[in-house]
Formats: structure tokens, C-alpha cells, sequence
């Protein structure tokens, strides 16, 4: 049925899929303490004697639980795997990956800690008992994977046994998304609800919970006819069980295409192919087709178009416009639920998700928004729903759907001021993570040739082949041929050949590579038979070479030689750009922020010149990556205590900045808690900057290289680069320490010209 934030259309072999899961850790999940758990007495207060307070708080009063557990802010996501994606029965265990990945995604998109759950059972009483009897653990319950009719069973059975959230999303998260697009769908062809005709085929768990929402919005039932494998459901019907029969109409109609004849909407929850274009030709003017069977709707949108140009359609796929992808409402759903303990998900709180995607739909797509998450659209036709990445879905959604469950008194717990609270939502995710997935998507539909340098080095060829697999684009390895193949070959390439392979011994290139290095080298006291060696024996100017005379659009290597070495390689055949100053960029990614710092790997002891070019152009980097910049240059001194003799640089920097009027938020001299720590910063109120800096230009390579990596090693987050700045041509250098997804990442960056 509809999406549930994969991408139907990504390509990647079976065993690149089994890498991913298995590599690093197993699975995709794991359980991290929120709190000090360093000494003896961090322990005694997580586990005994502290836990007696809390324990005796929550037995006086429940509603403690909320306070001092994780309760309240976790989810279950629980299948038996009977219904896993489209390939039907395969068993609670087999369905435990895709659980892992439900779980991921509410966390990405909502900060909802979630845990998968797979029983073990195909009765349905068995199931609603288990499940019932872990009320206390969590906060909410996300049914997923479980066949129809079973999954209507369990479902209502817990609603009404359970006092938190229960949601089987692939009945409403499916649901709450096709009625958003429906409502804008209607708004763009001047309908109203109460006047429309709807056909809806397929008669499963989705389709029926897709009927009931929109007739609970204003479709009404006797124009409403659904179609299932033996046709319209109609009054009299034999065989047609409870959930089927509840929407039997009186109709004439004895086949999908009778049921057709002047419909305004078709919803289609069924089979590839089941929508034939000459059936769309009697639909009225101006007809909806959702067509959201996956991986192929019912009707192509091009086929459905070719018999009615006007017609508005969606489908499940990311690649046609008007995708109806549950990712957009489930998670800000729980969220909202959540936050204010609501003890179930009514039709209220799903009707204001609707009416909160489709009304984010019709608002005009800021131009930051826009950019850093390649959002191309706005409202019409062809956006009728939002893109699943807009961060604005969060604080939208996740409100939207918190008043509705305290306006109709299924809340236990009140927001006061929801714009604080939309506020506090906006906090709690890192945009990065969304901007770098756009670009990753960008990059899918631009692919572009990656030089890979070292390509017998096992990271390298790995890094490679997912480039490949993902759809990225070519990959161009570097090495001797018969030793990537055999690498090639190790990793289950059947086929080497289809990778493009230089080797500077037999390649056709080598010729013009020396006429070009030797003319940028022979007044510099390299003779012809220098560069000739060079060509021949050193990969990192063979590729760049490649790279210089356009057989590549970007360079990744690193994986061999310390990085001073490798850009004294790649200097000798690739120039900085006009007027720039190249250097590094260390960019660390916490759960909810993002700090850029710069310059780690170039300029040992940059002026005040310098430091401005590096500040203004790490800036651009964190915009285009979706932030705000707030630069903070740093220092022992915050200014001037204590005072010293290595400030000028910084404070010069400062006063460049002043005069150019860069349109980013900037000051220093300032030491890293100034710049970060809410506490401190308050203590200096004439500071400029509005919150905590998240670009960091350091005084000088010693300082910026050891913090970069400490905060690598020690603080656990998230580090992506260095990367390299203001070269002629995109070229980035990965640590030795990198593993493939490293390197893939960064070899992504310079294709997009994200970096560069």
C-alpha cells in the first residue's frame, strides 16, 4: 500500500542490504542511559537504593510515571509478522528488521524512543492479551505488519482494553495522509465533501480505515462505493464480512468500471494495473486518482493523464510528484499523543493531522526550506502533499494533533502555551539529518562520476560499490586491474567488468595526464621524466589527474597516507580556487544539533584575514546544509579575561567581519563555553549571538585538529569529514581511520558540490 518512508524506487543489491544491517553492530537499534552512569554513586541512584523514591512516587501516584521514567516518551512497535510489507506471512521473527526500521524512523523524525516487539502468535486473543499486559511499560502501542481481518480484531480489542495511544499504521497512518491530499485535491477542483463521488478499490485493512476517515470528514456514505476482489460491495451482497459489509451501498454497479461511470475520486488501495486508462476516460472532469498500490499504483501517472490531462493523481512512489508516504503522519501523531498522555488516538486527533498536512501543503514552501531540502514545488497539482522531509511537519503535526486529543478530553496532561510548545518541538531534531538525505536524493537523480583513488583498499571498493548500488552515479576506480577485480570479486561481484577501472599502466590517458602536469610543473623544477614517474607511480595524482581533465566530476582518497601528505599529492596537479583559501571542515552531529568546525586540517596559524574567509565560507557549508549559521570565533579568552598576545588575529577577524556585513549572526573573541553554554552565554547580554554558536572558527590547526578529534573520540558524536574547502575541483580527503560509509558519505558531499 502506500509508503512508509522507504524509497520504492532505490536501487541496492541483496548483499549490500545484508551489510548494512549486519555491519558495525547487528541490527539497527540500541539502548543508550540518559544519565551519568560513570560512579558508584550514578549507580546507586539508577539502580539501588535510589530507585526507591521514585518507585514509592509512582505507586502513590501514577502519573509520576511521566516524570520519572521513559514512559511517556516510548513507544512499541509490535507485529506478528503476518501482512510484512508486500511479501505476506513470513513470521513474527522475519518481521523483526522491519520493525528495527520503524523504530529508527521514529526516532529520526520525531524523537520518539521506540522498541520493536515480535509475538509469536497468529491468534488473535493471544496477541490482545500480550500486548494488554505491557500497558505499563509504554506510553503508546504502533501495530504494524498484521494481516486482515485479525488486524481489526486486535486493534479494537486493545483500544478498548488499553489507556495509552494504540494505532495500527497501516490502516491510519495510510489514512490520515490520503485525506490530507484528498482535502487539497478538493480544494484545487472548487469540490465539497459532502457532494463528491468516491470509488475506493480494494477492501483491506487500509482501504477500509481510508473509507471511514473520509466519510468521518464529510464524504458521504451513500456516495461512496468500494470495490473488492469480486466487485462493488453492495447491499445484499453474499460473502462480505462485517468490516466490508459496514460500507455496502445500494448501487447498480456490478464491476469496477460501472462503478466508475462520473466518479470524482478513484482511491486505490489494491493491485498494480487494476486502474485501466479507458475506465479513467467516464470519470468526470478534473478526476482525484490516488493510486497508492506499491511498488506499482493500479494506473501510472502518465497513463492516467494521456486520457485526462486534468486529472490530479498521487501514488506511493517518491518518484511522482504527491507521494502519500505514512512517514509524513505517524510519528507526529505519537508525538503529539505523547506529550500530552493522551490515552487513545480518536478520530479527532486524526482528522487534525489531515487538515495540519494538507493545510502545511498550501502555505507558500520558504525559500530555506526549499533549498536545504530540496523542495522544488509549491502548492498545485502536483503538491497537494507536503515533501516528507520538510522539518516543519513536526511542530505542525505533532500541535495539531496535541490540541485535538485536550479539545476532545482524551488528554491527561495540558499544554498551555502551544507556540512555546512548537517552539520546544522545533529543538528537538537536528535538520541536518533531512538535508543530507535530500541531497543524497538529489544526487540519485544527477548521478555523477566519483573518482575513487585507492580502490584495492577494502573500505574504498565497498564505499564504491554502494555509490554504484545507491544510484549515485559511476564509480571510477583506481588501482592495478587485476588486484580490484580479485577485491571486486571477493565482495560478490559477479561481473567486475561493469566497473570502470584505471590503471595507470595501461591507460589510454597517460599521455595527456603528463603534458598537462608537466606544463604546470616545469618552472618549478620537475622535469618530464619527474612527472612521467609521478603519473605511473602515485595514485593520488593519477586520480586527481582524471579528475583535471574531466574524466571525473569529484575526487575521494585519504584511506593511505596521513592527510598533510595526500593534499601536497593532490596540490601538485589541482589548484585552489580563484581568491580562496583551501581548509577543512569538521562537521559533529549530536541527536539534536549540528557544530561545524573549522579550520581543522589547513592553515596552521591563519591571520585575520583568514580567519573572516573561513568564517564567512564554513557559513555558507552550514546553510546549505540546512542551518542557520551562528559563529563563534574561539578563544582561551572570552573577551579579553584573561587577556593575552595571540588575540589580535581573532579580534582583526571580528572587525573584517563588520565592515563587510556578512548576514550571519557572529562574535568572539570568545572561549567554547561562552559560544555554547546557555548559563554562561548569559552572563555576557551584549553578546550577538542569539543562541549557541554552531560554527566554530578556531584560532589556529593545532587547536582545531585536537578538538576535533577528541570530540570524535570521547563525546561519541557523530563526525563527518574532514571536509576539504575551496578547491578548483571537488575533491575530499577521508581520515585513515574511515569505514565505508564514511567515505561513501563524503564522496557524496563533493558530487553534489555541497562541499568543494
Amino acid at each position: 500500500m502506500a509508503n512508509d518512508g522507504g524509497d520504492d524506487n532505490t536501487s541496492f543489491t541483496q548483499r549490500e542490504a545484508l551489510f548494512y544491517h549486519s555491519t558495525i553492530r547487528p541490527g539497527k537499534i540500541e539502548i543508550i542511559a540518559s544519565k551519568p552512569m560513570a560512579t558508584q554513586r550514578d549507580l546507586s541512584l539508577a539502580y539501588s537504593p535510589g530507585v526507591a523514591a521514585p518507585v514509592q512516587a509512582i505507586a502513590d501516584d501514577p502519573a509520576c510515571a511521566a516524570i520519572y521514567t521513559a514512559r511517556s516518551n516510548l513507544v512499541a512497535v509490535i507485529s506478528n509478522g503476518t501482512a510484512i510489507l508486500g511479501m505476506g506471512n513470513l513470521g513474527a521473527l522475519a518481521a523483526k528488521p522491519v520493525m528495527e526500521g520503524k523504530a529508527v524512523l521514529f526516532k529520526r523524525f520525531a524523537d520518539v524512543d521506540s522498541i520493536d516487539i515480535e509475538l509469536a502468535t497468529e491468534d488473535p486473543e493471544a496477541f490482545i492479551n500480550a500486548v494488554a499486559l505491557m500497558e505499563p511499560s509504554f506510553g503508546g502501542i504502533n501495530l504494524e505488519d498484521i494481516k486482515a481481518p485479525e488486524c481489526f480484531i486486535i486493534e479494537q480489542a486493545l483500544r478498548d482494553r488499553m489507556n495509552i495511544p494504540i494505532m495500527h499504521d497501516d490502516q491510519h497512518g495510510t489514512a490520515i495522509i490520503a485525506a490530507a491530499g484528498l482535502i487539497n485535491a478538493l480544494h484545487l477542483t472548487g469540490r465539497r465533501m459532502e457532494d463528491v463521488k468516491m470509488v475506493v478499490n480494494g477492501a483491506g485493512a487500509s482501504a477500509i480505515a481510508c473509507t471511514a476517515l473520509i466519510k468521518a470528514m464529510g464524504v458521504r456514505h451513500e456516495n461512496v462505493i468500494m470495490c473488492d476482489r469480486s466487485g462493488p460491495i453492495h447491499v445484499g451482497r453474499d460473502n462480505v464480512d462485517q468490516w466490508k459489509s459496514a460500507h455496502a451501498v445500494h448501487t447498480d454497479a456490478r464491476s469496477l468500471e460501472e462503478a466508475l461511470v462520473g466518479a470524482d475520486i478513484f482511491l486505490g488501495l489494491s493491485a498494480a494495473g487494476a486502474l485501466k486508462p479507458e475506465w479513467v476516460a467516464k470519470m468526470a472532469s478534473r478526476p482525484i486518482i490516488f493510486a497508492m498500490a506499491n511498488p506499482n499504483p493500479e494506473i501510472l501517472p502518465e497513463e492516467a493523464r494521456a486520457v485526462k490531462p486534468d486529472a490530479i493523481i498521487a501514488t506511493g512512489r517518491s518518484d511522482y510528484p504527491n507521494q502519500v508516504n505514512n512517514v509524513l503522519g505517524f510519528p507526529f501523531i505519537f508525538r503529539g499523543a505523547l506529550d500530552v498522555q493522551a490515552t487513545t488516538i480518536n478520530e479527532e486527533m486524526k482528522i487534525a493531522a489531515a487538515e495540519a498536512i494538507a493545510a502545511l501543503a498550501r502555505e507558500r514552501v520558504p525559500e530555506e526550506v526549499a533549498a536545504a531540502y530540496g523542495v522544488d514545488r509549491q502548492f498545485g497539482e502536483d503538491y497537494i502533499i507536503p515533501a516528507p522531509f520538510d522539518p516543519r511537519l513536526m511542530e505542525r503535526v505533532s500541535a495539531a494533533v496535541a490540541k485535538a486529543a485536550m479539545d476532545s478530553g482524551v488528554a491527561k496532561a495540558c499544554i498551555e502555551d502551544l507556540e512555546a510548545y512548537k517552539i520546544s518541538l522545533k529543538a528537538r531534531l537536528n535538520p541536518t539529518t533531512s538535508v543530507l538525505t535530500k541531497v543524497y536524493e538529489s544526487l540519485q537523480k544527477n548521478p555523477r562520476r566519483v573518482i575513487f583513488a585507492e580502490a584495492e583498499e577494502d573500505v574504498v571498493i565497498r564505499a564504491a560499490i554502494q555509490f554504484r548500488d545507491f544510484g549515485y552515479g559511476t564509480p571510477v576506480l583506481v588501482g592495478r586491474t587485476h588486484a580490484v577485480r580479485d577485491k571486486l570479486l571477493s565482495l560478490g561481484i559477479k561481473d567486475p567488468d561493469q566497473f570502470e577501472i584505471q590503471n595507470s599502466a595501461d591507460s589510454e590517458h597517460v599521455s595527456q595526464m603528463v603534458d598537462h602536469l608537466y606544463q604546470r610543473l616545469q618552472r618549478r623544477g620537475y622535469t618530464e621524466r619527474d612527472v612521467r614517474r609521478m603519473v605511473n607511480q602515485d595514485r593520488n595524482v593519477f586520480a586527481a589527474l582524471l579528475l583535471a581533465i574531466d574524466k571525473g566530476d569529484a575526487m575521494i582518497t585519504g584511506l593511505t597516507r596521513p592527510f598533510a601528505q595526500t593534499i601536497k599529492e593532490v596540490g601538485l596537479v589541482i589548484d585552489a580556487k580563484e581568491g580562496e583559501l583551501p581548509f577543512g571542515v569538521h562537521m559533529m552531529l549530536g541527536k539534536n544539533y549540528t557544530v561545524f568546525l573549522a579550520d581543522t586540517t589547513v592553515n596552521e596559524r591563519p591571520d585575520a584575514q583568514m580567519l573572516a574567509h573561513i568564517a564567512t565560507e564554513t557559513a555558507k557549508v552550514a546553510r546549505r546544509l540546512g542551518h542557520e549559521p551562528r559563529v563563534a570565533f574561539l578563544s582561551y579568552s572570552t573577551f579579553g579575561n584573561p587577556s593575552g598576545k595571540w588575540l589580535e588575529n581573532i579580534r582583526e577577524a571580528v572587525h573584517i567581519l563588520d565592515e563587510r556585513q556578512p548576514g550571519f549572526e557572529y562574535e568572539g573573541e570568545m572561549a567554547p563555553d561562552a559560544a555554547l553554554n546557555p548559563k554562561v552565554m548569559a552572563l555576557y547580554p551584549f553578546s550577538r549571538l542569539s543562541g549557541p554558536a554552531n560554527v566554530l572558527i578556531m584560532p589556529g590547526l593545532q587547536s582545531a585538529n585536537v578538538s576535533a578529534k577528541l570530540l570524535r573520540e570521547l563525546a561519541g558524536a557523530t563526525t563527518i569529514g574532514p571536509m576539504l574547502i575551496g578547491m578548483e575541483k571537488p575533491v575530499q580527503i577521508a581520515p585513515m581511520t574511515s569505514i565505508a560509509p564514511d567515505v561513501l558519505t563524503l564522496a557524496v558531499l563533493a558530487a553534489a558540490r555541497v562541499v568543494g
